[in-house]
């Protein structure tokens, strides 16, 4: 749905402004994980009047409420995506920065037996890989 993080946002009572929606459409369509500089790249094609500095502060707000999270994949650069309705994890690719969403079962088991080796019960655990293509020979 390309403006599910619009009605997440209205169903939190958030007042939206058409800059806001625009926003908000524009990450509900992002099929990457972008930064501030993308989104705004992104949102002004659709409203030239939308600042940057009106996309950090509506990012923070999406973050500070929940329905966006940030990620920092080592680039220097935090980047955006909706809040998952499912867990995923995340394979950064060195050489483009492409980030591969993943689930992997026997991953997600061996962290919840670790934690449990450990004396924890696991609420929460991100899992992010950074690789280097294989080049082929």
């Amino acid at each position: 749905m390309s403006d599910r993080i619009e009605k997440l946002c209205v169903e939190k009572g958030m007042r939206m402004t058409e800059q806001r929606r625009v926003i908000a459409r524009v990450l509900s369509g992002a099929h990457d994980h972008p930064d501030v500089e993308e989104l705004h790249r992104r949102a002004h094609a659709v409203d030239p009047h939308i600042s940057i500095a009106t996309v950090y502060r509506t990012v923070r707000l999406f973050e500070e409420s929940g329905i966006i999270t940030r990620h920092e994949f080592r680039d220097g650069r935090a980047r955006y995506e909706e809040q998952p309705e499912t867990h995923h994890d995340h394979l950064i690719d060195m050489k483009t920065g492409q980030v591969v969403e993943f689930v992997d079962a026997e991953i997600e088991a061996l962290q919840e037996a670790i934690a449990r080796k450990l004396g924890y019960r696991l609420v929460d655990h991100r899992l992010e890989l950074y690789g280097m293509p294989i080049e082929d020979k």
